[in-house]
């Protein structure tokens, strides 16, 4: 596939790294010489200097010959023209633009991006992909990651297994014999860096991170099973008035009435314009890296702080500071994967990086076959993916067990008719199954040509 990326800043280089990685013809164009000349020496493509919006420059890097155009740059007018441009001259048939500001996606505009106007296939916006991710945290508190397939029928979720989980040292095998009736599948295990798909025999240590998928309404069950049972959150400190934050904030207003929120934004000017736009949350001005502040925002009986700050080094250092003024949780954003390896011994319990979240929602656009949702874990080591299984796919019909591309693969779950089916080596996937898996990043291809659509299907 040829991939032009507009914008070479830590989300557009985390799509053209993973992408050329995985042999796709990546070209890139960006204002900055410095990230150009960055593009050019350390990935397998080629990178362009000038602005994605000006159609010389889209041609110059070969825009009529290209599959699909992804505009990620820091500004949504260039990167919302660029598509169009892209689209109207080019004929480039897959168009993507991220964008941020919410008054482009107010519903009463809707029409904007559509065939008669600009003709953008997909918007993403970070902001709301990164708030909904900070709710989905929130309300799987002993988690530190969840992210829902098959629309909302089987869910993922992440965990870290310390010296209290139950069943640690315990063969996977044995599960299914302490718990004959638990749905569930670990298919990843994380362990000192390394992704494990584990298999009958593997014991969960502690220290592990694993994923385990589950039908949606066996969470909570899972989570206590595997030690994490925790309270729902009803307390919650916001550090960081940003979008992200407003955002955050104002959706648990709207759906959980009983939750209470209070936020801490350093610019005054920003925490009286917040004010005006919340109805319960508490806005306080000041600096969430004081105790004062923390404490007048009550941390030392909140269930959980959320730091959402522009500022990497503040949300985590407020993240300490609110676990050892007594916050039971902490959620930190994070900008840079550098400080990836040294969260954990920070106290704080999950993360987010929005590159991340953005770069997992832009991947399922580019997976081939019929590959619905793709979220990245592991800083791109591994994928959970939702795929439908059509009458042609080479899948169909055939054991799990007896398909030899699955070796970096295991299957979580299958949702057959509306209802969740666990599966084992004997299961066969049958026609629209829609299977929920984990594929290590060097068997995501596998995955794609399983999950591929013959021309005899149209």
């Amino acid at each position: 596939m040829k991939v032009l990326v507009c914008g070479a800043g830590q989300v557009g280089y985390g799509i053209a790294e993973q992408l050329s990685a995985e042999g796709n013809d990546v070209t890139m164009i960006d204002v900055r010489p410095d990230l150009v000349q960055k593009v050019n020496d350390t990935l397998d493509a080629r990178a362009y200097v000038g602005n994605g919006a000006h159609p010389d420059v889209l041609e110059r890097a070969g825009a009529r010959d290209c599959d699909m155009i992804i505009a990620v740059t820091l500004h949504d007018e260039i990167n919302m023209v660029a598509a169009q441009v892209a689209g109207t001259l080019f004929d480039v048939p897959t168009k993507i633009a991220r964008v941020r500001s919410q008054t482009y996606l107010s519903k009463e505009w809707s029409k904007l991006f559509t065939r008669g106007g600009m003709g953008i296939d997909v918007i993403i916006s970070p902001e709301r992909e990164v708030g909904e991710m900070v709710l989905r945290r929130l309300s799987l508190p002993g988690a530190f990651d969840t992210v829902s397939f098959v629309d909302g029928a089987v869910t993922s979720i992440g965990l870290t297994c310390d010296s209290d989980c139950p069943v640690l040292d315990t063969p996977l095998r044995q599960l299914s014999e302490l718990f004959p009736d638990l749905p569930a599948i670990v298919v990843a295990i994380q362990r000192k860096g390394e992704i494990i798909i584990p298999h009958s025999d593997d014991q969960i240590l502690e220290g592990d991170d694993i994923y385990v998928v589950t039908p949606s309404n066996q969470v909570a069950r899972t989570l206590s099973i595997f030690g994490q049972a925790e309270a729902p959150t009803r307390r919650v400190v916001i550090a960081g008035g940003g979008n992200v934050g407003l955002y955050v904030a104002r959706e648990l207003e709207r759906r959980h009435s009983g939750v209470r929120v209070k936020m801490i934004e350093a610019s005054r000017a920003r925490a009286i314009e917040i004010a005006d736009h919340l109805e319960r949350t508490v806005v306080l001005h000041g600096n969430a890296l004081s105790e004062a502040i923390l404490r007048e925002a009550e941390i030392t009986s909140a269930d959980t702080i959320v730091a959402l700050t522009n500022d990497d080094q503040v949300n985590i250092l407020a993240c300490a500071l609110a676990k050892q003024l007594g916050a039971a949780r902490s959620l930190c954003l994070v900008n840079s994967s550098g400080y990836a390896s040294v969260i954990r011994s920070f106290d704080i319990d999950s993360e987010i990086n929005p590159r991340v979240v953005t770069v997992s929602r832009i991947l399922q656009h580019v997976r081939r076959g019929r590959i619905l949702s793709v979220h990245s874990v592991a800083n791109g080591d591994g994928e959970l993916m939702e795929a439908e299984a059509l009458e042609t796919a080479p899948i169909i019909g055939k054991a799990l067990k007896d398909l030899p591309q699955l070796e970096g693969v295991r299957v979580g779950a299958i949702v057959r008719g509306g209802k969740v089916i666990i599966p084992d080596g004997d299961t066969q996937i049958q026609v629209k199954d829609h299977v929920v898996l984990f594929a290590t990043a060097d068997s995501v291809r596998d995955v794609e040509q399983l999950f591929r659509v013959s021309i005899e299907f149209f």
